[in-house]
């Protein structure tokens, strides 16, 4: 089984339903991380992405997960895990997640007179924040893009190795499930 299969039937197999054109992965952990561990340690070229996409989502990723005294969605490599389930598993290959960052920049250039990553943070936060949750219907693309973007930061850094580190802080994670009582082993 190839990657792609891997990943796809992880994928398919939590969400129990095909995978749309807005997709979503819901895939555990386990098998996120281990789709990464089976890819080669190697110099990394986007897919799907073009040099300033990237950029975008480096920004909008690390803007939704920043880094404090945790390492944010930058250093967990969000981005390459966006563009990675694009290529992979997006049944139109990410053409409307590419349309939303392009949407964005349109916003930001009308509102900021520059593209997304040209604004200063400040900018950027009041774009986002305009668009969470936005109903307002010009905003509606630009919320359901937003949407789209936090729902695969989150799971880009929880299935890194950053993201399994800071979940297990503390040894919050059991050893074992098993029962440990000397009467049930």
């Amino acid at each position: 089984m190839n990657r792609r299969q891997l990943i796809r039937s992880a994928i398919l197999a939590t969400t129990g339903s095909a995978v749309s054109g807005q997709t979503h992965s819901h895939a555990p952990p386990a098998a996120m991380a281990a789709a990464a561990q089976a890819a080669p340690a190697q110099a990394w070229t986007p897919q799907v992405f073009d040099s300033h996409q990237n950029e975008t989502v480096i920004a909008l990723s690390e803007l939704i997960i920043p880094a404090t005294d945790t390492p944010g969605a930058k250093a967990a490599k969000v981005n390459e895990f966006i563009d990675l389930m694009l290529h992979d598993v997006a049944e139109d290959h990410g053409h409307s997640f590419l349309m939303g960052l392009g949407w964005l920049d349109g916003h930001a250039i009308r509102n900021h007179g520059a593209p997304f990553v040209k604004c200063t943070e400040q900018q950027q936060v009041e774009i986002l924040r305009s668009l969470d949750g936005a109903t307002d219907p010009n905003l509606k693309p630009g919320a359901d893009f937003f949407q789209q973007v936090k729902t695969y930061t989150v799971e880009g850094y929880y299935t890194s190795r950053i993201g399994i580190d800071e979940l297990n802080k503390g040894g919050r994670v059991p050893a074992s499930f098993a029962c440990e009582h000397e009467s049930h082993a």
